[in-house]
């Protein structure tokens, strides 16, 4: 007997005996009719809200909303790490192994490995992706790019990383030279573009020397806080005049590379990263949040070889400073004399590597419009000078001045710490980096993709 047979004897069974009821009759309903009518006058279940989801759509999402028309009838290799997920959190790889025309054969991973766990500057080598059974390439080891044997048989690379708009973060480097790669070797480039979450209206901080440039930095004239998205900075190497492209192939080959870049949709310029709905993941152990982005703009290059520390114990990553032998107290009473437009200083309790009480110093951005990024990291490096019975930048080592000169980019600044120490002037760098960067911003104007 069907199950709609059996409904409909049973709703009969009910209503005889709800009938018979009426009547008078003596006989009771049967179970079977009391439980049919309990599941009846139980409620329709109430319609599931629509999901919410993030205003970004993200390039991966805009991928997958146009039916994957990007990478149809290819084998794709994948540039990726654990930040690299769409708007809904799941991760790029397993959206692309979705996909139904084309075919995920190689992975490859940047500075922190496949899976973001590996130490800042710490190389890696191959492995094997254990839920996917895929080869993982190092491009932080024994290569900083892919060889011609792990492109080989790639009609495309897929490069989905989440930057942080600051120009020594290696995000954008691994980029560009897998861009060398690819473009040597016949390979197509697919850049699914990822906000900035500084935003596009900053641009600040000194200029990238061209002697400099390095793995910490691999676009020449490009100021540290650049403003750019990474779908941005790609075309930038593909189509940009040699001065500021960075790309040491020739104009031909570059002329031949093939580039695509899968554009966001619901981003603008003026969007922080709060505002674009999406959860940040970490894209490496220092940087699990917003605040640490922000923070590693501001003082990451006042901690160069300075003496200086970012963090408070434990906590705060890049947001906390601390001075040896220098109590928060100390060091608030110094910095807050510089005046430096759009920060603040204020004492914070966190917990030191052994988890025991700690005091620090956290630094707030106490005005967005008025801060300039990088501008504490200079007052940073001149109160170290003043600190000092001896100025830290006379006595670097060859290999401790060049990691500054290629992190800060500037050759000008170094030699002047090194000559003045405390005396320097700080005012006429950065009015010499502001105008730079207001040329930089134009000459990159051209490849902007959003308003």
């Amino acid at each position: 007997m069907s199950r709609r047979s059996l409904v409909k004897i049973t709703l009969g069974t009910a209503a005889a005996c709800a009938c018979a009821l009426l009547l008078g009759c003596s006989s009771k309903p049967t179970k079977a009719a009391e439980a049919v009518a309990l599941v009846v006058a139980l409620p329709a279940p109430p319609v599931p809200p629509p999901e919410k989801l993030p205003r970004v759509m993200l390039g991966i999402d805009v991928l997958e909303a146009d039916g994957f028309k990007a990478i149809a009838g290819k084998k794709i290799g994948l540039l990726t790490h654990p930040a690299g997920v769409n708007r809904r959190g799941e991760t790029t790889v397993n959206v692309l192994r979705r996909a139904p025309q084309s075919k995920l054969v190689a992975l490859f991973a940047p500075e922190h490995g496949f899976d973001g766990q590996v130490k800042a500057g710490d190389n890696f080598g191959d492995t094997v992706h254990v839920a996917t059974g895929l080869p993982v390439y190092s491009l932080h080891g024994a290569n900083r790019k892919p060889t011609a044997k792990q492109l080989k048989g790639l009609d495309a690379l897929v490069i989905d990383l989440q930057d942080i708009g600051v120009r020594s973060y290696t995000f954008n480097v691994v980029m560009r030279y897998a861009m060398d790669a690819c473009f040597q070797n016949g390979v197509e480039v697919i850049v699914l573009d990822r906000p900035n979450p500084l935003g596009g209206l900053k641009v600040d901080g000194p200029p990238l020397d061209p002697e400099n440039m390095s793995g910490v930095g691999a676009f020449p004239r490009m100021p540290y806080v650049h403003g750019l998205t990474i779908g941005e900075i790609a075309l930038m190497a593909k189509d940009g005049s040699r001065v500021i492209s960075g790309m040491p192939v020739t104009d031909a080959v570059r002329a031949k590379g093939r580039l695509t870049v899968i554009p966001m949709r619901g981003w603008n310029r003026a969007m922080r990263w709060p505002e674009t709905e999406l959860k940040w993941m970490s894209t490496s152990p220092n940087i699990p949040s917003f605040e640490s982005v922000i923070g590693y703009a501001m003082v990451g290059l006042g901690a160069q070889n300075s003496g200086w520390k970012w963090g408070i114990g434990r906590d705060f990553p890049f947001r906390g400073i601390s001075y040896p032998k220098k109590t928060p107290d100390d060091i608030i009473k110094a910095m807050d004399e510089w005046k430096i437009p759009g920060v603040a200083f204020v004492k914070r309790n966190a917990l030191d590597r052994e988890g025991k009480p700690a005091a620090g110093v956290y630094v707030e951005v106490a005005d967005w419009d008025r801060w300039n990024p990088t501008e504490l990291s200079f007052y940073m490096h001149k109160q170290a000078a003043k600190w000092s019975q001896l100025n830290p930048f006379a006595v670097l080592t060859t290999d401790e001045a060049r990691s500054f000169k290629i992190h800060v980019g500037s050759t000008a600044w170094h030699d002047a710490l090194r000559r003045e120490g405390a005396r320097i002037d700080i005012a006429s760098f950065l009015r010499n980096w502001s105008e730079r960067a207001k040329v930089y911003r134009e000459q990159t104007r051209k490849f902007w993709l959003y308003p």
